[in-house]
């Protein structure tokens, strides 16, 4: 298996409750809660240990609440490398009800100033230098105090190491990391469409603004669009993949495990159809739960196998399409 690192500049402790039916301004009592370190980033870092590879965990952690992230990175199994910064570290609430809607209140995360932002960047390359690592994803939102400039110049440090990069955020932010040009990106088709500058209402319209997202010098551009499935275009051509129709309790880490089932399934060496089907089909089976996709669930072998995985084009050498 491969060694990959994950870098979440803005974690966050997640509070999960489950409830029949949100209630606003009312006393609102849930039959299930729990208390999570998370993070998109740490989020991808758990599906990942759990498949067998090797992971390095890196970002921003507040010193003064760090306690749940490691001892949640000792049971994943996975190498501390976050730079503690002073105060407590976000918590986030996530109501769950049971139709499938979550209702998400974030809070801001710890300010980072330039002087930590070099710190990690130093931190980061220090590791690239001393560990051979197959793919390094930055994922998750912004912290205070960085902005989309200083995310950007971020991100070419790292694209300058060699190492493969992958980039999940959203905004401003998904803006300018497709300007640095990483190996992949995976945005929705709200994020797209507003990149693209249309609306995405069609497969005809969602495969165009990914095979723009493709010829902007992403390698592997892909596309969430929930239950309608995922695009995926790369120098091979384009796939679309479709899950199967489950009851949605969680939506919460279904992009986290797609990226995380995309990751094992090339850096195993996988054709494009088994690594799309395995993505797909690992993210549908996350929305069942709170949390990430389990691979080693009783029915996931009949998940993978009602995932329908098309290709719709296929791209020659010279860049004609058939």
């Amino acid at each position: 298996m491969a060694r990959v690192m994950t870098v979440t500049l803005n974690p966050a402790l997640d509070l999960a409750f489950a409830l029949d039916e949100l209630a606003p301004g009312a006393v609102n009592r849930s039959h299930h809660a729990e208390l999570q370190a998370a993070g998109k980033g740490v989020n991808v870092a758990r599906v990942l240990a759990g498949l067998g590879h090797e992971v390095i965990v890196g970002g921003f952690l507040g010193a003064d609440n760090d306690a749940p992230f490691k001892r949640a990175f000792a049971q994943m199994g996975v190498t501390d490398a976050f730079l503690r910064l002073p105060g407590d570290t976000r918590i986030n609430a996530k109501l769950a009800e049971r139709s499938g809607r979550v209702t998400d209140i974030n809070g801001p995360g710890i300010a980072v100033e330039a002087a930590a932002m070099q710190a990690l960047i130093e931190i980061v390359e220090a590791t690239l230098a001393t560990h051979e690592v197959a793919a390094l994803l930055v994922a998750g939102s912004l912290p205070p105090g960085l902005d989309v400039e200083g995310f950007g110049e971020f991100l070419a440090r790292l694209k300058a190491t060699g190492v493969p990069l992958w980039v999940d955020t959203s905004g401003a932010a998904l803006t300018r990391a497709i300007a640095v040009a990483p190996q992949a990106v995976k945005p929705n088709e709200l994020e797209l469409a507003d990149w693209a500058g249309n609306a995405l209402e069609n497969l005809e319209a969602r495969l165009a603004a990914t095979a723009r997202l493709h010829a902007a010098g992403i390698e592997q551009s892909l596309l969430s669009a929930g239950a309608d499935g995922v695009l995926w275009v790369n120098a091979r051509g384009a796939w679309q993949a479709r899950p199967p129709r489950l009851q949605a309790a969680n939506t919460v880490g279904a992009g986290d495990t797609f990226v995380a089932g995309m990751l094992h399934g090339l850096l195993s060496g996988h054709d494009d159809e088994r690594t799309l089907r395995f993505a797909t089909a690992l993210s549908a089976e996350s929305v069942r739960h709170v949390g990430v996709g389990d691979h080693q669930a009783s029915d996931f072998s009949t998940l993978l196998q009602q995932t329908q995985v098309a290709r719709l084009y296929v791209e020659s050498p010279d860049g004609a399409l058939s």
